[in-house]
């Protein structure tokens, strides 16, 4: 059976959020035996078939998920087809997104945190720049984002 939904996430070089996120939601697509597609992608090529920075694999090792095979790929035209929701980590991938996708896909286009009940309207926080601590921070808001958008889900199934 294809799956009722998919889900693009996306970051600026799909080496640090939005992997992150694609592994956090995972967890609760199989924890709730959910039906959708998961992936993430970035709005820039500098990453492209790279692994995840060494730091956000290391981080979400922590939590017992192995990522170290996730390979990095820059969002592409047909994903506007082939996704029912290209979810941004922060409000410039929001904008990048909606200039590049055909109008009649705009509205797939969402923004992470917007799901939840505590950071709607704010960005999830790009640890690139950061130390490990930042990465941590990050993987708190992204487990509580994937936590409510399988809510979500969960509730449109």
């Amino acid at each position: 059976m294809p799956p009722s939904f998919s889900v693009l996430f996306v970051c600026l070089g799909n080496i640090c959020r939005s992997p992150m996120a694609e592994a956090a939601f995972n967890i609760e697509v199989s924890k709730r035996k959910l039906n959708i597609h998961v992936d993430s992608a970035g709005l820039g090529p500098w990453h492209v078939n790279d692994p995840p920075d060494p730091r956000t694999i290391r981080e979400v090792a922590r939590h017992g998920i192995d990522i170290h095979h996730y390979v990095g790929r820059q969002v592409q035209p047909d994903d506007f087809l082939n996704f029912t929701h290209l979810i941004g980590m922060d409000h410039r991938n929001i904008t990048h997104l909606k200039k590049i996708a055909p109008s009649q896909y705009e509205n797939k286009i969402s923004l992470f945190l917007d799901y939840t009940k505590e950071y709607k309207g704010q960005a999830v926080a790009d640890p690139y720049y950061g130390d490990l601590s930042d990465f941590e921070s990050t993987w708190k808001q992204i487990t509580l984002g994937a936590t409510y958008l399988a809510d979500y889900f969960e509730k449109k199934l």
